[in-house]
């Protein structure tokens, strides 16, 4: 899993501020103790200062250094115990003035040699949901607030179970993909449905697990997506092209894109030709992608190539949402 470029580098600023932070936070109390307790200060001064006789009685010629090195050790442990005795005595901690990191496991560094540590990961995984909240609002998305409660439980026309039902086997679909992602037997998913049965809030849900898991995750609308795939190509401005190009990559390379809307978009000849390379780049590179439309099937082979249709078809999930329009249900209960 890689988080992208921009999500890690504001993760990394949290986490030097914070560093920072402490640090400014250890230099208060380091002054406000040497001035309350000025023997406190003394004993440090000589404490940094027996590390140079350390080091000068390590190097010298033609003795043994052992000896002067051990007086030097009992006269530290003294000055240490002299030290706590004092700190104690005025009510601070015996380490007050000692430098503790809030990771022991990195140091505060974030990395444990080349592998990333836990609290880099969970800096991460807030600043991408950060991010997909400017889109997705996920403020009470998530899948324990997902109710079947507006779901009708008899009988649809021309199904065959209940919109009740069918959503109960929807939720366990979303609910594993997003907890087992990237084991879960079912790679891709598409949901596919009239506006207003929960397609984006179950995006959303998706959306929240799988990135607060540490998997970069990307959402985007078909139309935001198309745009930059078309300026990529045509703008004239040479910065515009590259943060076009920037954009594609996310959409290419992160562990999870989700598609929202996809028949939204203007379909011309273009459009046609970077929705396959979208669909066709992520499944040859073992990429998760969600995608949601008020399209039917039918409706996305009538309108797509039948490359694409044929490759939603074959190597993504469909999920037919229908029932009755969640929104205007809710809006009638106020």
């Amino acid at each position: 899993m890689a988080y992208e470029a921009s999500v890690l580098r504001r993760a990394a600023r949290r986490l030097e501020e914070a560093r920072e932070d402490r640090a400014r936070e250890l230099e208060r109390r380091r002054a406000e103790i040497y001035r309350r307790l000025p023997r406190v200060a003394e004993i440090d001064r000589q404490l940094r200062g027996t590390i140079l006789q350390i080091i000068s009685a390590s190097l010298r010629e033609g003795r043994d250094p052992a000896p002067a090195i051990g007086v030097i050790r009992d006269r530290n442990l003294d000055l240490q115990a002299e030290r706590t005795a004092l700190l104690t005595g005025a009510g601070y901690p015996a380490d007050a003035l000692d430098e503790r990191p809030a990771c022991p496991k990195c140091k505060d560094t974030g990395w444990i040699g080349v592998e990333m540590c836990t609290c880099l990961k969970t800096l991460c995984a807030q600043e991408q949901i950060r991010e997909l909240s400017k889109l997705l609002e996920l403020g009470e998305q998530s899948f324990d607030a997902f109710s079947l409660d507006y779901y009708n439980a008899q009988a649809w026309p021309g199904e065959a179970v209940s919109p009740r039902e069918n959503m109960e086997f929807i939720y366990e679909v979303c609910l594993n993909y997003a907890q087992k992602f990237g084991k879960f037997y079912f790679k891709n998913l598409f949901l596919t449905g009239a506006p207003g049965l929960g397609k984006t809030f179950l995006s959303a849900c998706i959306a929240r697990t799988v990135s607060e898991n540490g998997f970069s995750v990307v959402y985007d609308t078909a139309v935001n997506i198309f745009a930059r795939f078309e300026e990529q190509k045509f703008a004239r401005d040479k910065l515009d092209a590259e943060e076009a190009r920037d954009e594609t990559r996310r959409y290419l390379g992160c562990d999870l894109l989700i598609l929202d809307d996809l028949g939204s978009e203007l379909t011309t000849p273009f459009v046609q030709s970077a929705l396959y390379t979208l669909v066709n780049a992520r499944l040859m590179a073992d990429k998760r992608t969600v995608i949601s439309s008020n399209l039917s099937m039918d409706e996305v082979r009538r309108r797509y190539t039948g490359q694409i249709a044929s490759r939603l078809e074959g190597e993504y999930r469909v999920l037919p949402f229908y029932g009755e329009d969640i929104r205007l249900l809710r809006k009638q209960r106020l």
